[in-house]
């Protein structure tokens, strides 16, 4: 391709919607352009780039047992309703009608259409197990599309979904994609981490992300630098502090005027955290729910959110908390009826805290759990931080930031059951299809392959995703017999089956041409000068390398052949 041709500008600076590097260099490079808040042409460099992309994945899928099929990004409401996940994304959910008033999903993933597909194709045991992805556009109503590619409203993605006998049969194909996912990662120039992840709208009982590491990301992950456990700060599981043993002493009230947060009572009280009761208003689902949690800890509200099973949960509104009766400052489980409590797991073994007694400006000491009140839910609700102990092996958390550059979840009957996609077994008996859900975001990884490859002066691709293998730079092209020189080289370069980008660019200065391509980022620059033809020669230079070396003329293709090869 010839730069003279080529459908795309190089910018000198970034544009005012670039927010980080990754972001700017996709723009200044001229590989995509934002029609929209999160919504994005792909033009010719990014386009091929995100093709590679699409090819390494469909390989891997291809290696692993995957059947590459086509599913419909405009879907019926009806099968959405069918699981309940039309409520679950709310207006995430991009819904339209057609001119019969009929209701459409835009689909931002396909757990409902290929269930769908399966129950109308698959009857038995022995068609089983299934594996079938597809390479698509998706679709969500971000609230706040940003970060270019990272978290757009339109996306690709591949997903791949298995149904299996038995949950056996369901850990093989994990198993599968999470070595396939490995290997897309590895030829991609991509380096992740794989860390426990919570399902969310998904749902299923086990899912885990495969995550750059990156200072823009917006997931805190904690890593234990011990064991090598490591998890979204959503699910992270930590060890708690081990309250010492003692036998229950008598309820007491205590005076506590204008005391009100749990570092507040520690100061009046002289008792650590851990010896306190924290009370936590939330609203699940349009039901008031009080949370008790130890003192030295917080509520996660990802984990809150699954042990009570609910779609949505919020902290109280001031109003919903007078509304409730509860005493803020002050709140206490002990004699309070009517509202769901739920209590953090660390709670039943730590005897004799100090809570609240539903009075302003009084507390008790000596608080139980079972004596002086019941919890209705008891649960892992407390937040992992930086610092906290490994609940593995006991080592402090480190904490990185990180974009989920793909996820896979083990769903088991959770759409099967809805959807009534069954089999007959062996003994002809119907079952339930054990699925798995597993997806890589395409056009994610195009902008996460530039954020992991980037320097100061553009993009370094990735040998398997640079959009050409060669960047030819033609210089002095109007002095006599250079253009002829580059042109004949072009030539034989393609005819050796080298993909090349040609800078036959008549007015473009020799600076211009390079800064062009470091940003541009090709691993390989092939340049043709007044300067080096005098020496019979090209002058070659990788993009990581600091100074260019001489080649002879005559054996360039051949050189540069097995320069690539490299």
């Amino acid at each position: 391709m010839r730069m003279t041709r080529l459908f795309s500008h190089t910018l000198r600076e970034a544009p005012g919607e670039a927010e980080h590097d990754s972001h700017s260099l996709l723009l200044r490079a001229g590989l995509v352009q934002q029609i929209a808040a999160g919504v994005y042409s792909y033009l010719p460099l990014g386009w091929r780039v995100l093709r590679k992309i699409e090819q390494i994945v469909r390989e891997e899928m291809d290696r692993a047992g995957g059947q590459e099929i086509l599913m419909p990004a405009l879907t019926p409401i009806e099968l959405w309703e069918e699981t309940g996940r039309a409520a679950d994304y709310g207006p995430t959910l991009m819904v339209l009608e057609d001119r019969r008033e009929r209701r459409f999903a835009l689909a931002p993933t396909h757990e409902e259409i290929v269930t769908d597909l399966f129950r109308r194709t698959v009857q038995s045991y022995k068609e089983l197990p299934q594996l079938l992805y597809q390479i698509q556009t998706k679709y969500r109503d971000e609230t706040r599309p940003r970060m270019g590619l990272i978290r757009g409203r339109e996306f690709g993605m591949m997903d791949l979904y298995s149904f299996d006998a038995d949950t056996e049969g369901l850990d093989r194909s994990y198993a599968a994609m999470h070595a396939a996912y490995q290997r897309v990662y590895e030829r991609a120039g991509v380096p992740v981490v794989v860390v426990h992840a919570d399902s969310g709208t998904i749902g299923g009982r086990e899912s885990q992300e495969f995550m750059l590491l990156t200072e823009i990301g917006e997931d805190e992950i904690l890593i234990c630098p011990s064991c090598g456990y490591a998890a979204n700060a959503e699910k992270a599981e930590l060890r708690k502090a081990e309250a010492a043993p003692e036998p229950m002493q008598p309820l007491e009230e205590v005076a506590t005027p204008g005391q009100k947060t749990i570092e507040e009572l520690m100061r009046f009280l002289d008792v650590p955290a851990a010896r306190t009761l924290k009370a936590v208003f939330y609203v699940a689902d349009a039901k008031p729910m009080f949370v008790a949690i130890r003192g030295d800890l917080d509520v996660n509200e990802t984990k809150l959110r699954n042990a009570l099973q609910a779609l949505d949960v919020r902290l109280m509104t001031d109003d919903e908390v007078r509304n409730a009766r509860l005493v803020a400052g002050s709140a206490s489980p002990v004699g309070l009826n009517g509202i769901t409590i739920v209590a953090d797991d660390s709670v039943p073994d730590s005897p004799n805290l100090v809570a609240g007694a539903n009075k302003p400006d009084v507390h008790y000491r000596n608080v139980n759990l079972g004596r002086d009140w019941q919890a209705d839910v008891v649960d892992d609700i407390a937040l992992a931080r930086p610092g906290d102990l490994c609940a593995r092996c006991g080592t402090p958390f480190e904490s990185k930031r990180g974009i989920e550059m793909g996820h896979i979840f083990k769903l088991g009957t959770r759409y099967s059951e809805k959807m009534n996609a069954t089999f007959l077994d062996a003994n002809g008996e119907t079952k339930l299809a054990i699925m798995g859900s597993y997806g890589i975001g395409t056009s994610r990884m195009l902008q996460g392959a530039i954020e992991a490859n980037h320097d100061e002066r553009g993009i370094v691709w990735p040998k398997n995703l640079s959009p050409y293998d060669l960047h030819l730079v033609g210089l002095g092209l109007e002095r006599m017999g250079v253009g002829e020189k580059a042109e004949a080289l072009y030539d034989a370069l393609i005819a050796a089956g080298i993909d090349v980008l040609y800078d036959d660019r008549p007015d473009a200065t020799a600076g211009v041409k390079f800064n062009d391509a470091d940003l541009i980022g090709i691993p390989l620059r092939a340049t043709v000068s007044p300067r080096s033809l005098e020496k019979d020669s090209i002058e070659v230079k990788r993009r990581t390398a600091s100074e260019a070396e001489l080649i002879s003329y005559g054996e360039s293709v051949d050189v540069l052949k097995r320069m690539l090869s490299d």
